[in-house]
């Protein structure tokens, strides 16, 4: 903490410099208070910091998620900040070096800092800080219905025109807006869809996390049913735990959670739908990842008894399972719904053009993708985990329509 506090305050000071400049055409009074405004936000935000570990994590979660969010977003600003104020020290620098070098001229050098540079570093400091903010209070809750169309020959007709509906990554852990929650099921079910799936996380930690959101999440309904699935943070890995037993025990509750709000929960489990003569299968996989994450699920136990139904819908929560097991070893399974990935929660989608930091962690990694007669499909998270905002990347309830061709 004595390293982070010299981190802070060696940042403070040095864009102050630049502050300086900017100020040195106000009267004194207005540099005397925009000077204790500066340094008292920061010596808000430093002493919150300090009191993290000390805030209970049930009781003020979400006094802690700001406090945490408040903090790294001022410093992303100061760091951006500092490398202006940097390149005109630089500038200062080679200057003073050069009135040491041999010279007809007798000028003195103006080793004054840049106003040009000063401005810039305060303005480039403010547009991160700005955005992040806006993040959270428009982007976190600025839900978008996504539709799209899959049309194949392997659609039983019996299925032709079903309507299904996908969220993922709730992360009710993170939540800060129960009106806003809501808002965004009321907007799943104004859809009206047939089906509607959950492709995992729930929570980020433990099952408590979902107690005050499940009767909101109770009324999404469906003629064919609602089904869910695990993802990564639902097996409380990333928490610590007073014995095995508690880990199961919690993860248990979770199972009732979602029975209780009348999700019918797929564990390494499937069910088939029938409409007269037709049928399609959907297979629920516990959590498969590629690469550091866990693998509980087991696809050929889940795949088990779905042989001969023409159309396979696989819930599974994360989208490096696709490439690394689906596709190679199971080439009839035509869908595949995951999530995971939230976009990062920040990136650009104008049109078809989309672009995310994501984009270099996951080859597929938000919308639809094919790979001959099997498609995937990437929820980008109905909720959000650590930063509590979106930027660009926004909060998401897909529709996909089945079409036989």
């Amino acid at each position: 903490m004595a390293l982070v506090a010299l981190v802070y305050v060696a940042f403070d000071i040095y864009i102050f410099q630049a502050l300086r400049v900017v100020m040195s055409d106000y009267s004194v009074v207005t540099r005397r208070v925009l000077t204790i405004v500066y340094f008292a936000i920061s010596a808000v935000l430093f002493v919150g910091i300090s009191m993290y570990n000390q805030l209970d994590p049930k009781q003020f979660a979400n006094l802690r998620l700001f406090i945490t969010t408040a903090f790294f977003i001022t410093l992303l600003g100061k760091l951006i900040s500092a490398l202006f104020i940097f390149v005109d020290d630089g500038r200062r620098l080679f200057t003073w070096i050069a009135n040491f070098l041999p010279s007809k001229a007798e000028e003195t050098p103006d080793l004054s800092r840049s106003e040009f540079l000063s401005k810039s570093a305060l303005i480039a400091g403010t547009v991160p800080i700005a955005v992040f903010s806006f993040g959270i209070v428009s982007g976190a809750h600025d839900y978008r219905v996504r539709k799209t169309v899959i049309t194949s020959s392997k659609v039983p007709k019996a299925f032709h025109g079903i309507r299904l509906a996908q969220i993922s990554d709730i992360h009710t852990g993170s939540f800060f807006n129960k009106t806003a929650v809501a808002g965004g099921v009321d907007m799943l079910n104004a859809e009206k869809p047939d089906l509607v799936f959950f492709t995992g996380d729930l929570v980020n930690n433990q099952s408590d996390e979902a107690k005050p959101y499940l009767d909101i999440f109770k009324s999404i309904t469906a003629p064919l049913g609602v089904y869910s699935t695990m993802g990564n943070h639902d097996y409380g890995d990333y928490r610590s735990w007073t014995s095995p037993e508690a880990k199961q025990a919690d993860i248990k509750q979770l199972h009732e959670m979602h029975r209780y709000m009348g999700w019918d929960i797929l564990l390494n489990e499937n069910r088939i739908i029938t409409q007269g003569s037709d049928q399609l299968a959907i297979l629920g996989l516990e959590n498969w990842g590629a690469g550091r994450f866990s693998k509980y699920g087991d696809l050929a136990k889940t795949y088990k008894g779905t042989e001969e139904v023409p159309f396979k819908i696989l819930l599974s929560h994360d989208p490096s399972h696709w490439e690394a097991q689906v596709l190679p070893e199971y080439p009839d399974i035509n869908l595949h719904l995951a999530g995971h990935t939230h976009g990062m929660q920040f990136g650009i989608e104008i049109g078809d053009f989309r672009w995310s930091p994501s984009k270099y962690i996951y080859k597929q990694w938000a919308d639809m993708y094919q790979s001959g007669n099997q498609y995937l499909y990437v929820n980008r998270g109905y909720g959000y985990l650590g930063y509590p905002g979106r930027v660009g990347i926004l909060p998401e309830v897909t529709i996909i329509e089945l079409r036989n061709s």
